[in-house]
């Protein structure tokens, strides 16, 4: 699928076709695999980096740290909705932690430049997995 330049927007279908490729990328530590859907001078931002990674380089250094402690986690497109120059994409998350299975849903912009994105800014609730997080580790120090 070719996908339109930033001056368009993607239909729900593009969008769904891109995320079924794109989302798989952010499971299983492989970070120059998620890395190769972005431009090289692309910006990225979620709530763990709120100032946001700038470059392909910053990018990578970012996704080597999160990848790494979230190899397993599984995202999913629920839905697109054009935005210009890309979608708003619609997502679900199902991430382990310890023993139990944390799920969350956000959404994220993704713009593109060419068939690559070259603005992705993300927005989810966090509590859910930071308390998951924190009681996963006092349940592993008490058992130490």
């Amino acid at each position: 699928m070719e996908l339109r330049t930033p001056v368009g927007s993607l239909t729900e279908q593009e969008a769904r076709t891109f995320a079924e490729r794109w989302l798989p990328a952010w499971t299983g530590n492989d970070p120059e695999r998620l890395a190769s859907f972005y431009t090289e001078d692309c910006f990225y931002a979620d709530p763990t980096v709120p100032e946001g990674a700038s470059g392909k380089p910053a990018f990578i250094r970012y996704l080597r740290k999160l990848l790494s402690n979230n190899p397993n986690w599984l995202w999913t497109h629920e839905k697109g909705v054009p935005l210009e120059g890309g979608f708003l994409n619609f997502w679900h998350l199902s991430a382990p932690v310890g023993d139990r299975m944390v799920e969350a849903r956000g959404v994220c912009t993704v713009q593109f430049e060419g068939p690559l994105i070259k603005r992705n800014l993300v927005y989810f609730d966090m509590l859910p997995m930071m308390t998951a997080i924190r009681d996963w580790n006092a349940r592993k120090d008490k058992s130490a």
